[in-house]
Parts: structure tokens; C-alpha cells; sequence
């Protein structure tokens, strides 16, 4: 982040802690529960926000070299991305063209070909077939024209985007909207994955994204975890289209009224977050950064797919490097596992309940708000309700 972007958003941290206050929505805000309960509401959002939008696959360093790859199954097609020998990232549905066998199975490196294990069909990392095993088999089959089916697939800042859907456009400019200063300056492409971490819940997909969106739940829910190193009910939000970015600041910030502005560095004294609407949440941590990919799962209401990417700085080269980048992670889980996700979960079943018709979104959650709002937006359901 720019140092004059820490110094505007560290004044307004700062003018909060003086006033005791925080950034506030306009007013306290309803949500219908049938948002999270309604399976027609799902496939809405399915279909609009999942496969009808470029998808996060990863960043650039997940793929660094030629023949490097990795697959996805949660967009209800198999993906493979893979980086080709001139060095150009590109996605294919994981799909032998002789009978529709995967031809990659999770990630890997330095693949010369994909061979696909039933029959051996193989294709180069660019998606062409160049192996008919006992082609004489075949007569006239068309190696040109049985490649691997491709998608659209880009990168920018370090980050890998796919197009779920073959013969789509992939236009970056809105996903990006309003984070392309910021993410310049984060340097994602150099960084170095260390471990992702998949998890399976039994909660409605935006419930799990609202979990990074308000620290109102701080002093409560994570009083013995992460509550004490932030401030309580206290964040700022800049909203960017259909993307956000929050700060959560740490409670050493209040340090900056003696330091010169020089010497602010926010990035040190804050959780950053950002959401790449719909389903990608960016956090940036002092010594590494955390991506979480968030994916309706089962076609049901009320089960989620969750990856966090732990990616850092430099290669966890040594035992001692190994073991500090292990605890870290852990206590993420950890905080996630016993805190934030037993308690969506349990939100989801108080939702199935029938107890209440809506949810209360108070003027101090605006983040939440505003994605809520933008998921209405998206899918053609009515906007929160004022009262």
C-alpha cells in the first residue's frame, strides 16, 4: 500500500480512537433470512456470481515455471491451469477428449505432458494433443482439433483469474476495480505458497464471507484469540464497485501520535482485508498473506467449501522457518475452526429454524452491509431493508 494511502487511512483510524466512534452505515439495515435459506436464491447467485464472473484460481506463484499446474473442482466443471513452455498461464476444462477422463489430479510441477490415465491420450502443457495411443485405432481423428477445451485465463498483480465457462471473455477491469493501486504495491507474484488448508462447513456461503466483514464480534468471540491484539467495534471501509477494502486496526497503532508521519506504517499495525467480490477475501497480515476462497458446496443453502492460502514472504527453507510458518497457520485455524465457523453454523441452523424472519444489521457493520447489498444487486433480489 502507498504511504500516502496509510497516512490518509491512519488519520481516520486515529480521529475514531479520539471520538470513541467507528465508520457507520447510514442506518441499521434487515435482511430477509430467505437469503441464506431460499434454494432458488442459490442458484441465482450461482449462476451470476460463480459461473457468470472470472474466478480466483491462485496467484501467479502457485504456477512459477513451465509445466507447473494446478486443478480446481469446485465451480462444478474440472479445471486445469497450467503454465506453458512461453511462460503464458492457460486453463482447459480437465477433460480427455477421448472419453472424459481427468487428465491432472490436484497440483504439481514441471509436467512435460498431461497423460490422461485411462488410455494415455496426452496433451502438452499449451492444451494440444500429441499422443493417440495406438492411433491406428482411431483412422482419422484429428489431433488439432481434440486438443484440451480451453478457457479464458489471465493474470494480473499476481493473480490467476479463469473464465468457468468456455468461449467467455474474461474482462479484469471490474474485478480490479478500485485495487489495483493497492495490489501493485503488495508484490503477490513474488511471494511463495506455503500450505492451503481446505474445510467444509454446514453454513450458507455468504455467511462464511460475512465473518471477515465486522469486528463487532472482536471483544466477544475471539476474547481469548485474536480479540485482544484489535480494537473492538472499530474499522474503516472504503467500498470500490462491487469490492471492498477494511482496516482492522491493532490496538498499537495509538503509537503513531508519537511517531512522525514518516514513520507510519499501517500495514504493520493493522489486518487489511479485502474482498474481491464475490468470494475472495484478501487478508494482509504483517509477515504474510492469506487468501480465502470461499465455494457454495452441493448445490445446497447451507453447505460451503473453504480454502485458506498462507502464502509468505520468502521459502519456508529450514525446520525453524518450517515450524514458525506452521504455528501461524495454525492459529488461524484454529481461531476459524473453534471461533468464527462453529458460529455460522450455528447461525445457520437458528436461520433454518423458523425463529425469525430477518437478520439486523446494526450501523456499525457496513461492510456487511455493503455486500449483502451488492449480492442483492447482482442477483436481482430486493435491497436491504431500513426498517
Amino acid at each position: 500500500m502507498l504511504h500516502d494511502t496509510q497516512v490518509t487511512l491512519s488519520k481516520r483510524i486515529l480521529a475514531h480512537l479520539g471520538a470513541d466512534t467507528t465508520d457507520l452505515s447510514r442506518d441499521v439495515a434487515y435482511n430477509d433470512v430467505t437469503a441464506f435459506t431460499s434454494p432458488e436464491r442459490l442458484a441465482r447467485e450461482w449462476e451470476n456470481l460463480f459461473l457468470g464472473k472470472p474466478q480466483y484460481l491462485g496467484l501467479s506463484c502457485r504456477v512459477p515455471d513451465p509445466g507447473d499446474y494446478l486443478t480446481n473442482d469446485d465451480l462444478g466443471v474440472p479445471i486445469l491451469v497450467a503454465r506453458g513452455k512461453d511462460g503464458r498461464v492457460r486453463a482447459f476444462l480437465n477433460v480427455c477428449r477421448h472419453r472424459g477422463a481427468r487428465v491432472a489430479e490436484g497440483c504439481g510441477k514441471g509436467k512435460r505432458a498431461f497423460v490422461c490415465p485411462y488410455h494415455a491420450w496426452s496433451y502438452d502443457t499449451a492444451g494440444r494433443l500429441v499422443v493417440i495411443s495406438e492411433q491406428a485405432s482411431f483412422g482419422h481423428v484429428d489431433k488439432a482439433a481434440h486438443g484440451l477445451r480451453e478457457l479464458t485465463a489471465a493474470e494480473r498483480h499476481g493473480l490467476i483469474f479463469v473464465a468457468p465457462r468456455p468461449d467467455t471473455a474474461l474482462n479484469l477491469d471490474p474485478v480490479f476495480e478500485g485495487l489495483d493501486e493497492d495490489f501493485a504495491s503488495y508484490n503477490f507474484g513474488n511471494f511463495h505458497h506455503y500450505a492451503t488448508r481446505k474445510t467444509h462447513w454446514k453454513m450458507n456461503w455468504k455467511i462464511a464471507i460475512d465473518t471477515f466483514l465486522e469486528p463487532y464480534h472482536f471483544s466477544v468471540l475471539h476474547k481469548n484469540t485474536v480479540g485482544p491484539l484489535l480494537f473492538p467495534n472499530l474499522c474503516i471501509v472504503d467500498t470500490f464497485g462491487q469490492n471492498l477494502r477494511e482496516v482492522f486496526p491493532r490496538r498499537a497503532i495509538v503509537d503513531f501520535r508519537n511517531k512522525p508521519e514518516s514513520e507510519w506504517n499501517l500495514v504493520e499495525q493493522s489486518a487489511i482485508v479485502y474482498l474481491m467480490f464475490p468470494n475472495v477475501v484478501i487478508v494482509i497480515q504483517i509477515d504474510h498473506y492469506e487468501i480465502w476462497r470461499v465455494y457454495p458446496a452441493n448445490g445446497s443453502v447451507d453447505e460451503v467449501t473453504v480454502y485458506l492460502e498462507f502464502y509468505i514472504p520468502e521459502p519456508a527453507g529450514g525446520e525453524m522457518a518450517v515450524e514458525h510458518w506452521r504455528k501461524n497457520m495454525d492459529l488461524v485455524m484454529r481461531t476459524v475452526e473453534t471461533e468464527d465457523f462453529p458460529a455460522g453454523e450455528g447461525i445457520q441452523a437458528g436461520l433454518l429454524s423458523g425463529a425469525q424472519n430477518r437478520v439486523i444489521y446494526g450501523r456499525n457493520e457496513p461492510a456487511l452491509q455493503f455486500f449483502e447489498k451488492t449480492v442483492m444487486n447482482a442477483v436481482g433480489a430486493a435491497s436491504l431493508a431500513s426498517e
